[in-house]
């Protein structure tokens, strides 16, 4: 899962927010140096990760776009579900995405000095093109595939995703929600449990 699909399931603790949105800049036992809050939303982050890894629709999803991107494909299926996400987001969550994300901007600049290195680079960038609500609409899923072919290993392959969205746009959809459903009924009772710790 791509950034809005990670807070979305972190639940309304800040900690665990922050936590699950440095996971992937925080590598091995680093997390041990963050407070028990962060490094439970690190930690979850994590597990977050190899569910949507190991999941069987992820896996069909990824195969439509194997040809291209090989390895990278679950990047790139990462960022469809977080469109999807985007798009029904309503069905999901009583608060408006554009007042959601806001909140969640401001939670961030609030913990900017505990940020990794290279969550600071990207957070200017975050905020100011307002990732989470370009999600909603496919212009905005080519920019960030755009974005990140030029600021990461990922191939500069948006023009083959972009038409095998629309090629496929039902299925996609469809497979995403039937693996969000399974991943927030996972992962339902395990949120709870440590939403009780992060007052």
């Amino acid at each position: 899962m791509n950034f809005l699909a990670h807070i979305y399931l972190s639940g309304n603790s800040e900690e665990l927010r922050i936590g699950n949105f440095i996971g992937d800049f925080v590598k091995g036992n680093n997390y041990n140096k963050y407070s028990t809050n962060i490094k439970k939303g690190i930690i979850y982050h994590r597990e977050i990760d190899y569910f949507t890894d190991n999941h069987k629709i992820v896996k069909k999803s990824k195969q439509r776009l194997n040809s291209e991107y090989r390895k990278y494909s679950g990047i790139v299926i990462d960022i469809f579900y977080d469109h999807f996400l985007a798009k029904n987001w309503n069905s999901y969550s009583v608060i408006p995405l554009n007042k959601y994300s806001l909140h969640f901007y401001d939670q961030l600049k609030n913990n900017y000095s505990i940020l990794p290195l290279k969550a600071k680079q990207i957070l200017p960038s975050l905020i100011n093109n307002d990732w989470f609500n370009i999600y909603s609409n496919i212009e905005g899923v080519t920019r960030v595939l755009n974005g990140m072919s030029k600021r990461t290993s990922l191939p500069n392959k948006t023009e083959f995703a972009i038409k095998s969205l629309h090629k496929n746009y039902d299925l996609f959809e469809n497979e995403f929600s039937s693996f969000f459903q399974d991943i927030i009924n996972h992962f339902e009772k395990n949120i709870n449990s440590l939403k009780k710790d992060c007052k």
